[in-house]
């Protein structure tokens, strides 16, 4: 375990575009869209996004030496530019979970390296105990495993102590009546047949995020949650795995971090996190203590916090070469 600096040496490779892109059809109606940069025949590597609902953009690219990898990024169901948008049938964490599988065939990968950010780390340890033999390394950032106390920090009561401001517009959607269950309440209004309704609690759920993301206020990554289109599809896709907690029993993915233990694994978290606190990757790492833990200081829940980008560029370059 190290405590790294909040200050960055080390920032994200160029702008690169992709040397392909496409549709894959996985069933149940569902095709994702996908994308491959770097170097054909390097390394290979999956990116993970996170919400659920998030999608892939441009920086996520960027975090991986083009020269030695060749990486595969996908928008997972519903979302980004997957089709049909902010879709919640045959949309569940196991279904994401095959698709890798099915991206990693069509990739040719025997194994890959598998990079999850928030979500992505939840889907990352999902899919690597289900399928260790495929996973040649794990690096994971703002560990988040769904559960049910840390949906409450977030949508119910802890999160909200410390962003009263924010919390009482995250608060306005929902009758004082229903707010002993929030996930329950915003549900029905994702959920409802009214298109008013849904877009009135889906810009609340992904305002409410996007502005407790980062450690300090920072309006380049708060404002793409205020999109309509990108709120409808992470709100009621976030929501629909928070109400089920992700199709998981309590507990599960750190009970079952020990299939990991032969897996190369780096673990990089914000100390004040708000989105996902420090307890939860430090759990895993005592689950996992094999892994190399980053608890870095004055860094928040974002990638782009420069001592977490610093770490996460660090993890992949060193295992570039393996």
């Amino acid at each position: 375990m190290s405590a790294g600096p909040g200050l960055s040496e080390r920032g994200l490779y160029p702008e690169i575009e992709p040397y392909a892109s496409g549709l894959l059809d996985v069933g149940d109606g569902h095709r994702i869209y996908f994308e491959r940069v770097g170097t054909p025949g390097a390394k290979p590597a999956v990116f993970l996004h996170g919400g659920p609902g998030g999608g892939c953009s441009p920086t996520h690219r960027r975090l991986f030496d083009p020269a030695r990898y060749d990486v595969l990024l996908f928008d997972q169901r519903g979302c980004g530019r997957s089709l049909p948008h902010a879709e919640l049938e045959a949309n569940t964490t196991w279904h994401l979970v095959a698709d890798i599988e099915r991206l990693r065939d069509m990739a040719g990968a025997e194994t890959w390296l598998v990079f999850g950010g928030s979500w992505g780390s939840t889907l990352a340890l999902a899919y690597a105990e289900t399928h260790p033999e495929r996973v040649s390394e794990l690096v994971l950032r703002g560990i988040f495993t769904l559960r049910r106390f840390e949906l409450d920090w977030y949508y119910q009561s802890g999160a909200s102590l410390l962003f009263p401001d924010k919390w009482e517009r995250f608060l306005e959607p929902i009758p004082e009546t229903e707010r002993g269950d929030l996930v329950a309440a915003y549900r029905r209004r994702l959920t409802h047949d009214d298109p008013a309704v849904r877009i009135v609690a889906a810009r609340a759920w992904s305002r409410w995020e996007g502005e407790t993301i980062t450690l300090l206020p920072d309006p380049a990554t708060a404002t793409p949650f205020l999109d309509d289109a990108f709120a409808l599809a992470f709100a009621r896709i976030e929501n629909h795995y928070f109400v089920h907690a992700g199709w998981l029993e309590e507990g599960q993915l750190i009970r079952d971090a020990g299939r990991l233990a032969a897996t190369p694994t780096v673990i990089v978290q914000g100390r004040y996190d708000i989105a996902t606190p420090a307890v939860t990757a430090f759990d895993l790492y005592c689950a996992l203590p094999q892994a190399k833990f980053h608890l870095v200081e004055g860094a928040g829940h974002a990638f782009t916090d420069p001592g977490i980008l610093e770490q996460l560029v660090a993890a992949t370059d060193a295992f570039a070469g393996r």
